[in-house]
């Protein structure tokens, strides 16, 4: 082969690749993904073949041993779980060193996979009333969050519903996690407000989110009722909701965590491009 044929196969090989290649989503929100949207059975690596030709910035609730795999589909895992559970979170004392020492080396390789966030989750009241709940999940976020800073790294506390999917969960008002978040004073301690639960419990959703745009580090999304796709059959107006956050000039991640009733990977498609705004 001739040094110029060598050199115009390099540029048709070039070329291809470039076509192949997904192109940005448009838009002004990065979205991304959780396992979920693709429904039951799917294999993660398909998963996320599909995710990245789509455009998708990175996955949420994907754990270190998953890592590799992302990364070969050019993915991130955008928000880290792990160190604590739906019921037994931080908001009881007695759990601080068990979650202590399963949360930092977590943040530690969150930090080394380039992910910006690890989910908090305050745990179920189990007879604790709401203010001490509070002052045990400052006082545990207080511990961890020089590390965090440190890393580079967003601890995330979540709010959910505990009027539907998850009864006697203690941070369920928008308010009371931004407390949470004002006592601890530190720029990498916001919350995860995901609009599906806060719908449950407050709604006032758009409102809500521009009161408190400020604590706010992540967004999670689905239909209500039923946490299904986000169309015609539920209550809420996500292309509104896209527009004022991005009219925000939000600079975080929205992740989709519906459970999808019709085709899955056509529903994503979907939800993504309603989310360009």
């Amino acid at each position: 082969m001739t040094r110029r044929r060598w050199f115009a196969t390099l540029a048709t090989a070039a070329a291809a690749a470039a076509q192949e290649r997904p192109a940005p989503r448009k838009g002004r929100l990065k979205q991304c993904v959780t396992r979920g949207v693709f429904g039951k059975g799917m294999p993660l690596e398909d998963m996320c073949r599909h995710a990245a030709r789509l455009g998708v910035a990175g996955f949420d609730l994907i754990g270190p041993q998953d890592f590799p795999l992302l990364k070969k589909y050019g993915l991130i895992p955008t928000m880290v779980p792990g160190g604590m559970t739906l019921a037994g979170g931080c908001n009881h004392k007695e759990d601080h060193a068990a979650v202590e020492k399963a949360s930092r080396p977590l943040i530690d390789q969150a930090a080394a996979a380039g992910a910006p966030n690890f989910i908090i989750l305050s745990g179920n009241r189990r007879g604790l009333p709401d203010q001490e709940g509070m002052d045990n999940v400052v006082e545990f976020l207080n511990k961890v969050k020089a590390q965090a800073e440190d890393k580079g790294v967003t601890l995330c506390l979540e709010l959910l519903n505990s009027k539907v999917n998850h009864p006697d969960y203690q941070c369920d008002r928008t308010t009371w996690g931004v407390e949470v978040c004002k006592r601890v004073n530190s720029p990498r301690v916001k919350l995860l407000y995901d609009i599906y639960h806060m719908q449950i419990m407050e709604g006032d959703i758009i409102r809500t989110i521009r009161n408190n745009i400020q604590w706010i580090a992540h967004f999670h999304t689905a239909g209500n009722p039923g946490r299904h796709e986000m169309d015609d059959t539920q209550e809420m107006n996500y292309k509104g909701i896209a527009r004022a956050i991005a009219d925000l000039n939000f600079q975080g991640y929205v992740a989709h965590e519906y459970s999808p009733v019709r085709d899955a990977v056509k529903s994503l498609e979907e939800t993504l491009s309603m989310f360009e705004v």
